[in-house]
């Protein structure tokens, strides 16, 4: 990876150097349309968020909020939030299935996901169904960690995957939706996940960026793109 050099260190700083740049893209103007979305988002969907802390807390004992951590912009990693999809053992419950089934195994390498994920409770599966399970990473846009719109938060082990176009992902704020999730994310490969990252940042306009918010509605409604 050249241009980038991985550094260890306290938790909250970066794994990863980004050395060409300091700036996301998009700069004020889309950290501006941002936090404006992400505010009415919030006011407007607030009766939402609350059902879903309920139903949360009360068909799935346990933690009501998730933050797992992914790698933002420039390397920096931070706690994405979620509500809470699985099971609190869901570890010790992913590694059984994949000990236990050659297949599903072979669809985790592949893709990182899973059709029948053990791991993912009754109430967890409505929420990943609907994507209401993503409505918190509103305040990880408010808090500048995100974008409403740009690359799938990725893990550290995700990134091995990138090679050279992981100097397109570290070039942007992950989005709550971009362009993988309304192209068919259930139905492609992990590799047009990287290639769909990487024309995003080198082709992003605020005029993209439209395109996907009003794309992602219908992605959201219809099964054969599994948002």
């Amino acid at each position: 990876m050249d241009g980038i050099a991985k550094v260890t260190g306290a938790d909250e700083q970066p794994l990863f150097v980004f050395l060409t740049t300091d700036r996301p893209i998009g700069l004020t103007t889309k950290r501006a349309a941002d936090v404006v979305l992400a505010l009415w988002g919030i006011i407007l969907l607030s009766p939402l968020l609350v059902l879903c802390c309920l139903a949360t807390a009360c068909f799935a004992p346990g933690p009501i909020m998730f933050r797992h951590q992914r790698i933002g912009f420039n390397g920096k990693p931070f706690g994405c939030l979620k509500f809470r999809t699985m099971a609190i053992d869901a570890s010790e419950r992913l590694r059984r299935h994949l000990e236990s089934d050659p297949v599903a195994a072979a669809e985790w390498h592949a893709t990182r996901k899973l059709r029948r994920d053990p791991r993912v409770t009754a109430v967890g599966a409505l929420l990943r169904k609907s994507s209401l399970d993503e409505l918190p990473q509103l305040f990880n846009v408010l808090k500048g960690d995100m974008s409403i719109v740009g690359p799938r938060p990725v893990t550290e082990e995700e990134l091995d995957r990138y090679s050279d176009a992981v100097r397109a992902y570290f070039s942007c704020r992950p989005g709550i939706t971009g362009l993988w999730q309304v192209s068919g994310r259930s139905t492609t490969t992990f590799q047009r996940r990287v290639v769909l990252d990487s024309y995003y940042a080198h082709n992003w306009s605020m005029i993209l960026d439209a395109k996907i918010i009003m794309a992602t509605l219908p992605a959201v409604c219809f099964s054969n793109t599994a948002y």
